[in-house]
């Protein structure tokens, strides 16, 4: 920026997701992220606003694991059917695949590509013109992660929790349960788990949680409080008379992230950040 703080962002030897602020000492992106204002809560104080109500009297929600998956994964859902889990076929996410076991389509029964074959975009082009959905077996379920909290809305009760990895003792509980659908995130070779890896590892859960370790990395030996914490994120890159990407910096941002958004918004945004990473 032409005025304000930095953000860098890192990846570790583990392929966890890092950001610096200033180059001070590293957090989770997630906990960057947790920071940021959540959907609903833009969405409710949007509504007071247009109700002419007073804004600042809401509270601020912050992402949730939840709004943090679903921007940085797609879903790929698992159905229970009589012969047992089906999904989607997608050419692009099984192109380039080479099958431990027979691809059957769903609804026929028909194998439509023996075990050892390895998918090209030929074959899967040509699948796709008559299979819609291809059976699965409980291996291809084993090591993917639940997209979002599965919750009994009748009890409450938690099935299971946005990212959390299947094992065969979570999957057999999803299906003692009674479930019939399984969302999962839509993890391959190009966007791999590293948003989701990080998250498990931060040990932050909440907005008030995040801007409080934010705040004690950025002015070690004060004591944060949930107002001086939230003053100081906000001035950090929020705060136009803080903060100036300048016109010309906006302008690259915009091109390079794919953004719209006119040169006169010179703070950063939460789209912004969220594209960036």
């Amino acid at each position: 920026p032409y005025r304000g703080s930095w953000l860098d962002f890192e990846f570790d030897a583990k392929d966890l997701i890092y950001v610096r602020i200033d180059r001070k000492r590293k957090l989770p992106v997630t906990t960057l992220l947790y920071a940021l204002e959540g959907v609903h809560s833009e969405a409710a104080r949007a509504k007071k606003l247009e109700e002419g109500g007073d804004v600042d009297s809401l509270d601020i929600r912050g992402m949730d694991a939840d709004e943090i998956l679903g921007f940085f994964y797609g879903t790929v859902t698992f159905a229970k059917t009589a012969k047992g889990w089906a999904r989607p076929f997608d050419p692009e996410a099984f192109r380039g695949q080479k099958l431990l076991s027979d691809l059957v389509d769903a609804e026929s029964g028909e194998v439509v590509a023996t075990a050892d074959t390895k998918l090209t975009a030929r074959s899967v082009r040509k699948i796709a013109e008559t299979t819609k959905e291809v059976l699965v077996g409980e291996a291809d379920l084993l090591g993917r992660f639940i997209a979002h909290d599965i919750v009994n809305m009748q009890t409450g009760e938690i099935y299971g929790e946005a990212g959390e990895e299947l094992t065969e003792a979570r999957l057999a509980a999803l299906e003692e349960a009674g479930l019939t659908e399984l969302p999962t995130l839509a993890v391959d070779s190009a966007n791999g788990p590293w948003i989701r890896n990080t998250l498990t590892v931060d040990k932050n859960g909440s907005r008030d949680e995040a801007l409080i370790d934010i705040y004690r990395v950025m002015r070690p030996g004060e004591p944060p409080t949930a107002e001086t914490a939230e003053a100081m994120f906000r001035g950090l890159f929020f705060d136009s008379d803080r903060y100036d990407l300048s016109a010309v910096g906006r302008v690259k941002m915009t091109m390079r992230l794919g953004v719209d958004c006119p040169d006169t918004v010179r703070v950063l945004r939460k789209e912004d950040i969220l594209r960036a990473i």
